[in-house]
C-alpha cells in the first residue's frame, strides 16, 4: 500500500502564527491556492480514494484535492490534529503570557515537550493517529490513498513507520501542502520497521504559486 500525506494548505492560524490545536481555523488565500496546486499534482494519478482529518483547514484542502481525482472525499476520524487544551488558537505571545513555563520548555531544547494545560497526551495522540493510518491498509492493500491531515499527525506516523521514539527534537519539517509518500513493503525481514519511506516534504508543485 501507498500513502500519500499531504499537509493542509495554509490556515489563517498558520498565517497568524496560532497554536492551532483542534481549533477551527479556515484556509488563508494562500492556502487555497496551495489546495489547487497539490490537486493539480495528483491529477491523474490512480489513487483509490482521498480521506481527511474532519477539520476545517485540512478538510478544505481535501476537498480540492479530491475534485481534482474525480472523487469525493472521506472523513477520516482519528487524524485531527493534537488537542493542546487551553492553550489552543492562542498566539505564541499570548501563551508566553498565559503559560510562560510552556515557551521556556519549548525555547530549552530538551527532549521532553512541554507540558499543555488541559492537553490530549502524547501518548493517545501517537495510538489514535497511527491506528487510524494503519487500519487504512486493510482496506486499500495494494494501492494508493491520499490523507490530508495535519503536520503532527504526519510526523507521529512517520516516526512509528521508521521505529523513532516520539521526543523532541523531531527530525522532520512538513509545510503547508507538502505531499510525504509511504509505502509498505512488499517483503520485509524480522524486525524491519512496518513501512518505507519513500519522500518527505515534496513541495516542488507549490513553486507555480510562488
Amino acid at each position: 500500500m501507498r500513502w500519500l500525506l499531504i499537509r493542509h494548505g495554509e490556515s489563517v492560524g498558520n498565517l497568524e502564527w496560532r497554536l492551532q490545536g483542534q481549533k477551527e481555523f479556515p484556509l488563508s488565500e494562500r492556502g487555497r491556492l496551495q489546495a489547487e496546486l497539490v490537486a493539480r499534482r495528483l491529477a491523474g494519478m490512480d489513487i483509490a480514494a482521498v480521506y481527511s482529518s474532519p477539520m476545517q483547514r485540512a478538510w478544505e484542502t481535501a476537498q480540492a484535492v479530491a475534485r481534482g481525482l474525480g472523487l469525493a472525499a472521506r472523513a477520516l476520524p482519528g487524524v485531527e490534529e493534537y488537542d493542546f487544551g487551553e492553550l489552543s488558537g492562542l498566539t505564541w505571545p499570548e501563551i508566553q503570557q498565559r503559560a510562560p513555563a510552556v515557551t521556556t520548555a519549548m525555547a530549552s531544547g530538551g527532549g521532553e515537550f512541554p507540558d499543555y494545560p488541559g492537553e490530549e497526551g502524547r501518548e493517545r495522540f501517537r495510538q489514535r493517529v497511527c491506528g487510524a493510518l494503519w487500519g487504512l491498509q486493510e482496506r486499500h492493500d495494494r494501492e494508493t490513498v491520499a490523507v490530508v491531515t495535519h503536520a503532527a499527525a504526519i510526523l507521529v506516523f512517520l516516526l512509528d513507520v521508521l521505529g523513532l521514539a516520539y521526543r523532541r527534537r523531531l527530525p522532520f519539517t512538513l509545510d503547508n501542502g507538502s505531499i510525504t509518500v509511504v509505502e509498505t513493503p512488499t517483503q520485509r525481514w524480522p524486525g524491519a520497521p512496518p513501512g518505507v519511506l519513500v519522500s518527505l516534504n515534496d513541495v516542488c508543485h507549490l513553486k507555480e504559486g510562488e
